[in-house]
């Protein structure tokens, strides 16, 4: 049916296209080369009169003209309104034109009038000028964020926008220390951005030919502006303070000719990170996921991570232009961490015929290496060729630890208590390379693309595990103590990649035909040896801990699409259909018997994208996305893994690959003379064959709680959420009133096993049906760039119930209360406060907490430019930080509760100073930016 309709549409539009009179055709941009966007361009004659909009890459064009001459009148957001008179040539038909548009002052000195951040909507870019934001001396990319409508900052550096994570940063378009926001974030200065532009990104592909497919990738871009663009600038910053407490850290930027240099370093045990190593290199294409035997360790921790950590970091991020033709820039990074966390957790499961209550203390330690590299060579020889290679190189290397004491209760009967201790070692390096190849065929949007990628990661892991037990009530004759030893190697290696081909046929003056193919694969090889010892260090009689087993798979898909585009004036839609086989294979080597896996399936999915420009500030668009996904290694082997004897996991051979259905709407609006600002969304997904859990939870007299876990395909999993932010402006800025809001509904299906009637196991069927409600209020008040103000306060509400266990249903709700604020007491005097108070409700009150955290400096600000400064800080006033969070699984509860951070008091001192051709940096404030940065983050066709 869904072939039927791509067919009867592709027919039915194919009569329009004949052509006949004169044509018209050109390209928009500004004068710096970048492409316009969207402008309404209107073609009037004797004999004619015709309206359209620029294309991706700034294309436009008129067909069958009867007139000899004709005027055109182009209006965009942002430019000076063009009115030009044009002539054909005698004889010739065709008529091509290169247009270039002078930035609206005017527009600009009403924008500053209202006060309002102007935000500009280009399709799947909101672009935020930074212009008018009051902004203090010295401030970074994050503090600029903060005061963007609907953009949030957490404590910990994240940061989300219009709803949903940014998951990567860009500076002009490129890649940031590989796209590290926090790096971003945290050391740039807001003085040299000029706009900062959030990009809903699909992938080289969607930039180079402005279509669109899959689902996207939130992006932070920032444009630099162009007097900041020969120069160079620094921050350091060195304290000491109580509590053993010291941080050192230093940013250094370089921009000349072309050339972008940045250089930051971090030393401290404030919890303070640098980079997130959990961010890779965008390269040239988007590889498919891996998996592996055991589990992999997390990277640096952030200022509000639990714990205790100490940082040492380091990384250079380099961007060379050779012209207009060649441009090199990749990264290097580095970082050290050693963490220590404390955790108390109170866990309850609900079994048929009784309960089992765990209550345990942990201590965890891990000290970690991070080594990341990355590289891009873009050749863009000529206006029709475009080239890109990105090989990337990481490494990481753990040594973790973890003591477990944990009583165990059965119906308030004590049954014993586990001391558990935990030592692993691993190494994990990763290489890969992308590239991809883009040619325009002609003019007319004709196009050919390809791409391909390959990754190779390996990981290695050397793990110990010690259990030992007292036993106090048991059905066993004279056991009293428990002690095992187990002893895991885990050697796992992994290899995927693919390719992308795409071409394009215009099928008229806003119509085309993309003919698409993608072939992606993943390939596991692993092995596993084990063995278990008892107290005198004998080998433990027990085949399922001392085993030795290979196991290697592979899955590969091909998808092959149809897609038809039409864009003409506010409309942009696409329609098509794709179909999708996949197939996994594999074997594994258990006791000596090879068992294969074969399976294979086929999916047909739509295709299906609608945006609709009601005006340059008012945008909607809606997209239908479906993909496939594999089982991981842990899923689908088929044996029990006992490398955890209290978490043993059996995988399932038969498993199915899962599909997933998606489908994002989006609504924008923003009032330019009022400065209001509209942002909302719905996002929903349906899964076919979705690989769930099988949980079965028993109380072993010498083990303890034992979670064993199985794999299923099963159908009835589906979630959806929505969201909105509305911001009002008022007083020139001066005082901001935010509403934000969020409500989500999954419904999530498992299995749970457990005795019932004597010790009989029963399976059923569980349903987790949880809703997620939040709402936030903040108020901003900013008269000036010395003074702000911004309270805040939020609601959330979550509740889950499953059909299985109605003794693990629970509501938890939060009340969060916040205050910050800076202000200057004098000119070179600064005070400003940070004060948060969390109400939990619904945990365990062996975990609850309900924290007040209060942190606060003073600062003097002193040399010409008020470029140093001496700064005391007081963290955490009430001593009072920690975190609490709550687990819910098919018929168990687990409440959590982590130390972080705790009260200290720190000196410091910092310096930091600039330098630009064009002028200082704006240290007395922001109107010292302007102008429009070179190589802006354009589609299809600008400079990117």
């Amino acid at each position: 049916m869904r072939v039927a309709l791509a067919a009867a549409l592709f027919f039915c539009v194919l009569p329009g296209f004949s052509q006949t009179g004169k044509r018209v055709r050109g390209t928009l941009s500004d004068l710096q080369g970048g492409a316009i966007v969207g402008a309404s361009i209107k073609l009037v004659s004797d004999l004619d009169s015709a309206q359209t909009s620029s294309s991706n890459g700034g294309l436009f064009s008129f067909n069958n003209i009867k007139s000899k001459w004709f005027a055109l009148t182009i209006t965009s957001l942002g430019y000076d309104t063009l009115q030009q008179r044009y002539t054909f040539e005698p004889g010739k038909n065709e008529l091509t034109l290169s247009v270039s548009l002078n930035e609206s002052s005017q527009l600009l000195a009403e924008v500053s009038v209202t006060g309002a951040a102007p935000i500009t909507v280009k399709e799947d870019t909101l672009e935020y000028s930074t212009k008018n934001l009051r902004l203090r001396e010295g401030a970074l990319v994050g503090d600029a964020l903060k005061k963007l409508d609907g953009v949030e900052v957490d404590k910990d550096g994240n940061v989300t926008a219009q709803g949903e994570t940014v998951t990567r940063a860009r500076i002009n378009g490129k890649d940031f220390f590989g796209g590290d926001i926090k790096a971003a974030i945290q050391n740039l200065p807001a003085e040299i951005v000029e706009k900062i532009q959030i990009v809903d990104d699909y992938g080289d592909m969607a930039n180079l030919t402005g279509n669109r497919s899959g689902s996207p990738e939130r992006v932070l871009n920032l444009e630099i502006a162009p007097d900041k663009n020969n120069g160079d600038f620094g921050n350091f910053r060195l304290g000491g303070g109580t509590e053993s407490r010291y941080q050192a850290t230093g940013s250094y930027g370089k921009f000349k000719n072309g050339m972008q240099l940045s250089v930051l370093g971090n030393l401290n045990n404030v919890n303070a990170s640098l980079f997130d190593f959990n961010t890779r290199s965008g390269g040239a294409r988007r590889g498919p996921g891996g998996g592996s035997f055991g589990r992999g360790f997390g990277g640096g921790a952030w200022g509000g991570a639990d714990g205790l950590t100490n940082t040492q970091s380091i990384g250079v991020n380099y961007r060379q232009d050779f012209g207009n033709k060649l441009t090199m820039y990749g990264e290097y990074s580095f970082g050290h961490t050693d963490n220590s966390t404390l955790s108390d957790r109170y866990e309850e499961t609900t079994l048929q015929d009784n309960f089992i209550l765990k209550n345990s203390n942990i201590n965890n330690g891990s000290i970690g290496n991070d080594h990341r590299f990355s590289w891009n060579v873009e050749y863009k020889p000529d206006e029709k060729n475009f080239f890109k290679l990105s090989p990337s190189v990481s490494y990481r290397n753990n040594r973790a630890n973890s003591f477990e004491l944990a009583n165990n209760r059965e119906n308030d009967v004590l049954i014993n208590d586990v001391d558990n201790r935990q030592n692993n070692i691993s190494r994990a390096p990763n290489y890969g390379i992308s590239g991809l190849y883009n040619r325009r065929l002609s003019d007319k949007g004709r196009n050919v693309f390809v791409n391909f990628s390959l990754n190779t990661a390996s990981t290695v892991q050397d793990q110990e595990r010690i259990i030992n037990t007292l036993v106090y009530e048991t059905s066993i004759e004279d056991l009293d103590s428990v002690y095992q030893q187990h002893l895991v190697d885990l050697d796992n290696k992994n290899i995927n990649g693919g390719t992308t081909l795409s071409y394009i046929e215009p099928l008229g003056t806003y119509s085309s035909m993309e003919v698409s193919y993608d072939f992606n694969f993943a390939s596991y090889d692993n092995s596993r040896h084990a063995n278990a010892y008892d107290a005198g260090g004998l080998l433990i009689d027990n085949p399922q801990y001392n085993n030795s087993r290979t196991y290697d798979y592979s899955f590969f898909t091909h998808r092959g699409s149809l897609t038809y585009r039409y864009r003409k004036d506010s409309w942009n839609y696409s329609f098509g259909v794709a179909a999708q086989p996949n197939l996994l294979r594999g074997g594994a080597d258990v006791d000596g018997i090879h068992i294969p896996i074969y399976r294979n399936g086929f999916n047909w999915m739509p295709i299906a994208r609608v945006e609709y420009e009601m005006s340059r500030t008012k945008r909607f668009n809606i997209n239908y996305t479906g993909r496939a996904n594999e089982p991981s290694v842990t899923q689908i082997q088929p044996f029990t893994d006992y490398s955890n004897v209290n978490a043993p996991v059996t995988g399932n051979p038969n498993l199915q690959a899962e599909f997933t259905h998606e489908l994002r709407a989006f609504y924008r609006n923003f009032n330019i003379s009022g400065g209001n600002s509209f942002f909302a969304g719905v996002t929903g997904s349906l899964s076919e064959d979705k690989i769930v859990t099988n949980r079965t939870t028993t109380l072993d007299d010498s083990l303890g709680v034992i979670n064993a876990t199985e794999y299923l395909n099963t159908n009835g999993v589906y979630n959806t959420r929505g969201f909105y932010n509305f911001s009002k402006p008022f007083a020139d800025r001066t005082y901001t009133l935010s509403f934000n809001g969020m409500v989500s509904y999954n419904n999530n299906a498992s299995y749970v096993t457990s005795p019932a009637d004597g010790m009989v196991l029963v399976t059923r069927r569980n349903i987790a049906k949880n809703w997620i409600l939040s709402q936030g209020v903040n108020f901003r008040y900013n008269p000036k760039e010395t003074v702000e103000v911004s309270p805040g306060v939020r609601y959330t509400y979550n509740n889950t119930r499953n059909t299985v266990s109605a003794g693990s249903n629970r509501n938890v709700s939060t009340w969060a209360l916040t205050l910050a604020g800076t202000i200057n007491l004098t000119p070179t005097w600064v005070f400003s406060t940070d004060i948060a108070k969390t109400s939990n409700n619904g945990y365990n009150s062996s975990v609850a907490a309900n924290p007040m955290i209060v942190n606060a400096y003073i600062e003097k600000q002193f040399l010409k430019g008020r470029t140093g400064a001496i700064r005391f800080q007081a963290f955490d006033l009430l001593n009072e930080q920690t975190n609490v969070s709550r687990t819910l699984t098919d018929n168990s509860i687990i409440d959590s509760r982590n130390n972080r951070l705790a009260r200290y008091f720190m000196l410091s001192l910092s310096y930091r100073f600039s330098n630009f051709a064009g002028g200082s940096m704006g240290f007395e404030g922001p109107e010292g930016v302007g102008g429009r940065g070179p190589g802006g983050y354009q589609r299809g066709g600008g400079r990117f």
